[in-house]
């Protein structure tokens, strides 16, 4: 069974938000602290498939938590907010946040964006069935199952959502995309940002794969359309 894990202080929404994951058929695992949570984290990874990350805690803020997870897991994070302010909002979305949440927010919200994460993140992520789980390219291996990506035999650490952008596109060599079809497909929700995060995603993502990426190899850019990933890789 999928499982979440959620990490605030905030002990009474904790138990509301529990009780709505549960209600939806997904076990939940609760943290009150950032330190407790990664324990719990390590605990539960081979089930976990999202974490719900509130920022203001009083151990270890939720940046700390978040940048300590990506160091080892790619699991989807959904972070909350107390503050409207979009610094706050960008900063966790540089640091390897797949969506964010302003308190106070309706459960309704909450709980649709959970969905989506989850259901994302295992579609991702084959287990079983004929799709080959590990794709071949080039010079490049992506491992669907682990999601974990090797160039020239060299493990290349990926964001979860830096991960998901990669796959899409290669699971779709010689296709070309606009950034707002990108969005729609990666994060599976309707277009909200502007085309530079889209632009600011690709550009990280080159630096960590393409042996040259000033003149990328397998995201190619179709100038005035948006990007495809090399047919021949």
């Amino acid at each position: 069974m999928n499982s979440v894990l959620i990490i605030d202080d905030d002990k009474e929404l904790c138990a509301l938000m529990k009780k709505c994951v549960e209600q939806e058929n997904l076990s939940a695992v609760v943290a009150h602290g950032g330190l407790e949570g990664l324990r719990l984290l390590e605990e539960n990874k081979d089930t976990c498939s999202l974490i719900i990350l509130d920022v203001m805690m009083p151990d270890m803020d939720g940046f700390q938590v978040l940048q300590k997870i990506r160091e080892k897991n790619n699991v989807p994070v959904l972070m909350l907010t107390a503050k409207s302010d979009e610094e706050d909002k960008v900063s966790g979305l540089r640091l390897g946040a797949d969506d964010y949440l302003t308190k106070p927010f309706s459960i309704n919200e909450l709980m649709a964006r959970v969905n989506s994460l989850i259901r994302r993140y295992t579609t991702l992520n084959p287990v079983a069935g004929n799709e080959a789980a590990t794709m071949l390219l080039k010079d490049m291996v992506i491992d669907k199952v682990n999601r974990t990506v090797t160039v020239q035999n060299l493990p290349v650490e990926l964001t979860g959502k830096e991960f998901d952008l990669l796959l899409f596109l290669a699971s779709n060599k010689g296709r070309v995309f606009t950034k707002k079809q990108i969005y729609t497909q990666v994060w599976a929700e309707e277009y909200a940002f502007d085309d530079s995060n889209i632009m600011s995603f690709i550009s990280k993502l080159r630096k960590k794969i393409e042996p040259n990426p000033e003149q990328p190899f397998y995201i190619q850019t179709v100038r005035g359309v948006g990007y495809r990933f090399n047919k021949e890789a």
